[in-house]
């Protein structure tokens, strides 16, 4: 057989690679995952009775924005650690900046707060069941996350899975926030940015595991 004729065997038959393969299972396991954190928080949890009210208060938004601002950066690192040899670039330093915009707000409250206001401010009337809310209504996202990075070549399974469970937690707050009454900045910094570590944390360990090839 001639070579040209071998290739021809080869080559029939095949179709085109889709390029944009990686963004769209991605993208499939955000869109079901939130839908997933939306049917747990209203399920579970139900949206706050005064959300129109809230709306109007700049700090409710910063409460949307901290987690959100989080999760973006956490998911394109994500999607670079999910492909061999890619890569992190700066995106990683963008991940602490949300959390410390919040905790110099919070600084800034305690400090004009009286002494006995202070702990009311970080413990607010939720703390012992906050973190663990955020993590709960985020697993759905956690499992859609996992599933599209077990789908690539990672070759840092424990870092893309905390990653992951990064990006799904950051995810499950944001969809969280419209149940939680918690506004204060000092609450945020600790509980939410709890809230949100324990995902991490799950998704490292299931990911050192589950992501390996």
């Amino acid at each position: 057989m001639k070579t040209d004729d071998l290739i021809a065997v080869l080559a029939r038959g095949v179709t085109p690679v889709d390029t944009d393969a990686t963004r769209k299972r991605f993208q499939t396991a955000l869109v079901w995952g939130v839908l997933g954190a939306l049917a747990v928080m209203l399920s579970g949890y139900g949206i706050r009775h005064d959300l129109a009210q809230a709306a109007a208060l700049p700090m409710f938004w910063v409460k949307l924005a901290f987690p959100l601002a989080i999760a973006i950066p956490a998911v394109l690192l994500t999607l670079r650690l999910s492909r061999p040899g890619m890569p992190l670039g700066k995106t990683w330093m963008a991940l602490p900046l949300p959390w410390l915009v919040v905790a110099l707000m919070a600084i800034a409250t305690l400090a004009h707060a009286s002494p006995d206001e202070r702990l009311p401010l970080v413990m607010g009337k939720s703390w012992l069941s906050c973190a663990f809310n955020i993590a709960w209504v985020s697993a759905p996202v956690l499992v859609g996350m996992l599933w599209a990075v077990k789908g690539m070549a990672p070759t840092r399974p424990a870092l893309a899975g905390a990653c992951a469970g990064l990006a799904s937690a950051a995810a499950g707050a944001v969809v969280y926030a419209l149940h939680c009454p918690e506004m204060q900045a000092p609450f945020l910094a600790v509980w939410y940015m709890l809230g949100m570590l324990i995902p991490t944390a799950v998704g490292a360990v299931v990911g050192a595991k589950l992501l390996r090839w």
